[in-house]
């Protein structure tokens, strides 16, 4: 908490100084004005564009960090998928429907993913594999869908449960950079309750939900 209040208010101190530069650096544009009037518009333009900047990095510095659920039951957690919604993202852009996920637990303690949807000239399927990152809550692991033998390549990707039912019917998942975002349900449809409890979830953890466009998570024609 304490470090939290040392970062706002060195954060605010930053902003307040790159303000008073801001002014300072307009009452010299008055004064020029009727000198210069040309070059009035091209420096303002420049200070506005300062001055957002600012603004936009005080608040990502101030914007609390992604936080998982307190615990993942894998056993539970294992089994199949149905997409509910998602970011739009480059790996699912052929994806036009049936987007569903399957995980497998492994003797070796990872994760088998097979992820399938309906593409416009049938269906495509990607294999992976997920470890676990956080052995304390079993809510941070890594996924990829290289081959094996890239392994040593820097090819895994985040995959933070942020939120579960209590049942386990459906679950949250994104990125600790919010970039990635998914809603899933064990069920084709999510009732309108549990939908908006999954909506908050991600909006609690600083996700502009209105970036989220919906699935038709059909069963298969």
């Amino acid at each position: 908490m304490i470090a939290g209040r040392i970062l706002l208010n060195v954060a605010s101190a930053y902003i307040v100084s790159r303000l008073l530069r801001v002014l300072e650096e307009g009452g010299c544009l008055v004064q020029r004005l009727t000198r210069h009037p040309e070059r009035v518009v091209p420096r303002a333009s420049a200070l506005a564009l300062v001055l957002a900047t600012t603004l936009q990095t005080a608040a990502a510095q101030t914007q609390s960090p992604v936080r998982t659920v307190p615990f993942v039951d894998l056993d539970r957690y294992a089994g199949g998928w149905f997409e509910i919604a998602r970011f739009p993202n480059r790996f699912q852009h052929e994806c036009v429907g049936d987007v569903r996920a399957t995980y497998a637990r492994r003797p070796d303690g990872r994760i088998d993913v097979v992820n399938r949807c309906r593409t416009a000239g049938g269906e495509t399927e990607a294999r992976g594999v997920a470890r676990i990152v956080d052995e304390q809550t079993f809510a941070k692991l890594k996924v990829r869908f290289a081959p094996a033998w890239l392994s040593f390549l820097p090819v895994w990707g985040d995959y933070w449960i942020l939120g579960v039912a209590e049942d386990y019917s459906w679950a949250v998942v994104g990125s600790p950079d919010r970039n990635y975002l998914w809603i899933l349900a064990r069920t084709p449809e999510l009732p309108p309750p549990a939908f908006a409890a999954a909506i908050a979830v991600a909006r609690a953890n600083g996700f502009n939900t209105a970036g989220l466009v919906g699935t038709d998570a059909a069963r298969p024609r």
